[in-house]
């Protein structure tokens, strides 16, 4: 059988895309997640072995300079386990599209949510199994008993002055948790390569637990006054003691919340915060330095700052019109906003080809939610006209909208208006993603990262050739 024939039987057998209908692996009945996972690894690292020793000098791309100086579009570079992206279907799951997983995982409210927990997705980007309804609710468990802070973050969060930016507080307060990595010591005493991977989830059990707690104390801190967050109720769920951490209390909030954190989660390997993440976890830097690495990266405008831009862009409209305002009005507005050299916030995407589906199931929250909500009501509008002009202008590959373009509409509505703290929801939903595909580069073994590059005039003598 050929190369082609064989890796298409296998993507056939292992894509959910591919099959008519969904096929749920559930995991073994342990409610240990580390259990599970440590019967998972040796599978997977024999097959990587077998892949690489097969197959290992077969070509799977090229290399163009356009590529390389266009931002590395397109090269094939990175093995990452947990996410795929697809330019027409959108992200998947461990082979599980985003509609897949709202159907399939466990719940939030003991199961009579609507929404999956994040918890739930976070066991299945592990493990690449489904859990159970147990298996979910045991991780909420264990991440509620890890949750609590060293008081030197506490106090560091406390003393932060007002003008620092939501981003660089949750960055510095992850960076400095690096005081409690179990990576760290078991490095520095001598642990073997093999058992990495063990302290890496350690780590990210930790850190995960612990994310909320620092996010509601900077929320806290910024635009409540530095009323106090409360503590932990071991009888909730993760994302329901983030909100109420918060401060609110409305149950659709927390049912947005648990589809916001699990969404937002992960979009393969190569976005600027899962890229920086492996990249610093490569050097063996602990899990709390890389993750803070990820998230100076994720507090850019042109990756996570996208949605607090949307939102910019959309109040100016409704500022400028007064409030309702007819299709080809808007429609003058979009063209405007593209003469002047200027791009439509919200819309396009670097690999999607399609509208984004993070876009449609917050879209479908919404129709469900707050059908009325004039915000709501003119980013459906754009909806309608917004991918004509852009096809009719010619310049973007992909008209469509993306996640950021409504997620900022939905927390206006629950009264989260801070849109500099956006960022932060963001960045506690990319660490299910990005912790997870850090267990498993230690798992594998991966080596440090290291590239090789050349100057303008190494390559110009290259193509010459």
């Amino acid at each position: 059988m050929s190369l082609f024939r064989t890796v298409a039987s296998n993507v056939l057998r292992q894509n959910k895309a591919f099959l008519p209908a969904v096929s749920v692996r559930h995991s073994s009945s342990s409610t240990n997640l580390k259990d599970v996972l440590a019967d998972v690894i040796p599978e997977k690292q024999k097959e990587v072995v077998e892949l690489r020793k097969q197959y290992g000098d077969k070509v799977v791309g090229e290399v163009t300079l356009n590529m390389i100086y266009g931002g590395m579009r397109g090269i094939k570079g990175l093995a990452t386990e947990t996410s795929v992206l697809d330019p027409d279907e959108g992200i998947r799951f461990r082979g599980y599209s985003i509609p897949e997983c709202q159907d399939i995982l466990p719940k939030g409210d003991g199961g009579k949510g609507k929404q999956p927990l994040p918890e739930a997705l976070f066991w299945l980007l592990l493990t690449g199994k489904v859990p159970t309804q147990a298996q979910a609710d045991a991780v909420t468990k264990e991440w509620n008993d890890r949750a609590a802070l060293p008081n030197h973050v506490t106090t560091m969060l406390n003393n932060f002055p007002a003008i620092l930016h939501p981003m660089a507080q949750f960055s510095a307060a992850i960076t400095a948790l690096s005081s409690e990595s179990k990576f760290a010591k078991a490095y520095s005493e001598g642990a073997k390569k093999t058992a990495y991977w063990e302290h890496v989830y350690e780590d990210s059990m930790d850190m995960i637990a612990k994310l909320p707690t620092v996010a509601a104390l900077i929320y806290r801190n910024l635009y409540r006054e530095g009323t106090s967050v409360g503590t932990i109720d071991p009888a909730k769920d993760w994302s329901w003691n983030f909100t109420s951490m918060l401060g609110f209390e409305n149950s659709d909030f927390t049912e947005l919340m648990r589809m916001y954190l699990s969404i937002h989660s992960d979009h393969e390997g190569g976005n600027v915060s899962a890229h920086t993440t492996h990249l610093v976890g490569s050097a063996l830097s602990d899990p709390y330095l890389s993750f803070a690495a990820g998230m100076n990266g994720l507090a850019g405008p042109l990756h996570g700052l996208a949605n607090q831009e949307v939102l910019v862009w959309l109040t100016k409209v409704q500022e400028d019109f007064g409030g309702e305002v007819s299709d080809e009005k808007l429609k003058d507005w979009v063209w405007n906003t593209l003469k002047s050299g200027q791009v439509v916030p919200g819309y396009g995407h670097a690999v999607l080809r399609k509208t984004d589906p993070r876009y449609q199931c917050q879209r479908e929250f919404a129709l469900e939610k707050l059908p009325n909500d004039p915000m709501f009501k003119l980013v459906s509008q754009l909806y309608k006209i917004v991918p004509d002009v852009l096809l009719q202008q010619g310049k973007a590959k992909n008209p469509w909208p993306n996640v950021d373009a409504h997620s900022g509409v939905l927390l206006q509505y629950y009264g989260m208006k801070e849109m500099n703290y956006y960022t932060v929801l963001f960045g506690v939903s990319r660490a299910l993603g990005c912790l997870s595909s850090l267990v498993w580069d230690r798992a594998f073994g991966l080596p440090i990262e290291r590239p090789k590059s050349f100057d303008t005039p190494s390559f110009l003598k290259l193509v010459k050739k």
